[in-house]
């Protein structure tokens, strides 16, 4: 069994993203802007921003936070996102979800310009990935494919088995593992909560892709010998023996499932540091798009 080390390839790719910010340093370029707005004081949220901030200075990118409180209005939100769009400072933002409930998700995801949607869930970007045209791919299937491909797993002609049908994994997911190239050329079925007889369908797929939100949901019997998994789960389970009183589980039963599979993902340590590297990538792909839009513009 191979550990996939998201945190180890997620420092290479920083490497290789901090490498690129310094030759456009040395050329007197402009670097990456990225820009995250939060509202509310959801934990998980902080420490997920935090986390981004943190990222930026490390690879030399410039970050702003903006932070709304929970009684943020929709029309607040919305007049927010519309000053990002308008400002040239910055070449991709995101909003962090989840969002409060007196604001519609919906309208605010869509409200994001398509060319600073560095989170990759604008209809625009998600409509040009199914057609396999340049686009923001959403950072956390990005992170699996590049996983995927940086430890050369190989995928064309294999059954890969999606748990979970969200716009943010499962359905991008899918529609990624089926593409032509690598990694894709695989046949997939997509599963999620009505789906029957599903340990009949897991333990025929050579790769397993889970993102329920439901702790230990992949067990030992439900995945075949040899099997690639990536647990993209993650869930603070209350548990009175540890010092915040939880811990952090994936949706696989890890401690069994891990005895059978070829490769698998650790939670943490697995595809949440991949994440945050392939939204740096996709605000140096943003700026890279934005600075030649402007040389063609001042050449026109």
């Amino acid at each position: 069994m191979t550990l996939l080390d998201g945190k180890k390839l997620s420092n290479e790719i920083q490497e290789e993203i901090a490498l690129e910010v310094k030759k456009m340093k040395d050329r007197g370029e402009k670097v990456p802007h990225l820009a995250a707005i939060i509202v509310g004081s959801d934990g998980a949220s902080l420490t997920y921003v935090n986390a981004k901030v943190e990222a930026c200075k490390r690879v030399g990118f410039e970050s702003s936070e903006y932070r709304m409180s929970s009684n943020t209005s929709e029309v607040e939100l919305l007049a927010k996102i519309e000053e990002l769009n308008n400002n040239d400072k910055i070449d991709g933002f995101i909003v962090q979800l989840p969002l409060p409930p007196q604001i519609n998700t919906q309208k605010v995801l869509l409200a994001v310009s398509p060319d600073k949607d560095v989170d990759g869930f604008h209809p625009t970007n998600f409509g040009k990935m199914s057609l396999d045209m340049t686009s923001f791919i959403p950072a956390t299937p990005f992170g699996i494919l590049e996983m995927l491909e940086r430890y050369n797993i190989p995928t064309k002609g294999k059954h890969t088995c999606v748990i979970g049908r969200s716009y943010i994994v499962g359905r991008p997911m899918s529609i990624l593992m089926g593409r032509e190239g690598f990694p894709g050329n695989s046949t997939v079925t997509l599963t999620h909560e009505f789906t029957k007889n599903i340990t009949q369908i897991t333990s025929q797929a050579d790769i397993i892709i889970i993102a329920v939100g439901i702790p230990n949901f992949l067990k030992a019997e439900m995945v075949k010998d040899d099997a690639v998994v990536i647990d993209v789960g993650i869930t603070r389970v209350p548990d009175e023996t540890k010092p915040r009183g939880y811990r952090i589980s994936g949706d696989v039963d890890f401690e069994n499932v891990s005895k059978k599979v070829s490769y698998i993902t650790p939670v943490p340590g697995g595809v949440g540091p991949m994440t945050i590297a392939m939204l740096l990538k996709n605000t140096l792909l943003a700026r890279e798009t934005h600075r030649t839009r402007s040389k063609e513009l001042k050449t026109n």
